[in-house]
C-alpha cells in the first residue's frame, strides 16, 4: 500500500488496489465527487438548498433572501428539480392564478450532512459574527459533522483507505 504524503505534510489517505498507481487512470468523468459537483458546486444551487432548508419554498422568497437575480434562480431551480434535489409544486392564492413553489426532496434532504459540514466549516474561527446555529432538538448542542463507515465507526482521515469501487 503506498501512503501518500502531500508537500512533505502528515499522510492524508492511504491508497489501495488499483487506486495505489495513481498514473495509471485518471478520474475525471467518473468520480463520484466530480458528478456531485455538476449538481450542487455553485454558489447559487447552495444558497437555495440553504434558504430550502429554512423552510423558503417560493419562487419570490427564495430570490429575496438569496440575494439571486431572478434568472439566475430559475435557472438554478430548474436545474435542482430536473437532478431530483426539489419538487416543483403548484400552490394558488384566493384570486391569484396558480403558482410553484420549490420542495427538497428526498435526495436533496440526503445533502443535510453536506449543509451541517459546511455551515460549522465556514464559521469564523474566532468567534466573530454572529450566524444561525444548527442544534439538537432534544438537548440544544450544537451539531457537527462526522464521518462513520457503515458499520458505525467514527473514522477520521488518517484512518481512511480510497479504493476504487468493485464493477
Amino acid at each position: 500500500m503506498e501512503r501518500v504524503d502531500l508537500n512533505g505534510e502528515d499522510t492524508v489517505f492511504t491508497r489501495t488496489g488499483e487506486f495505489a498507481d495513481r498514473d495509471a487512470f485518471t478520474a475525471a468523468g467518473w468520480c463520484a465527487m466530480e458528478r456531485s459537483l455538476e449538481v450542487v458546486g455553485t454558489r447559487s444551487a447552495m444558497m437555495l438548498v440553504r434558504e430550502a432548508f429554512y423552510g423558503g419554498r417560493r419562487f419570490d422568497d427564495l430570490v429575496r433572501r438569496t440575494g439571486l437575480a431572478e434568472t439566475v434562480a430559475s435557472k438554478r431551480l430548474r436545474q435542482l428539480v430536473a437532478d431530483g434535489l426539489m419538487e416543483r409544486r403548484p400552490y394558488r392564492v384566493p384570486g391569484a392564478r396558480t403558482r410553484h413553489e420549490y420542495v427538497l426532496t428526498d435526495r436533496g434532504r440526503a445533502l443535510f450532512p453536506l449543509f451541517v459540514a459546511l455551515m460549522r466549516w465556514g464559521q469564523p474561527a474566532d468567534g466573530g459574527r454572529r450566524g444561525v446555529e444548527l442544534v439538537h432538538a432534544g438537548c440544544g448542542e450544537p451539531l457537527v459533522p462526522a464521518v462513520r463507515c457503515e458499520a458505525g465507526h467514527d473514522v477520521s482521515v488518517g484512518e481512511t483507505e480510497a479504493r476504487l469501487a468493485p464493477r
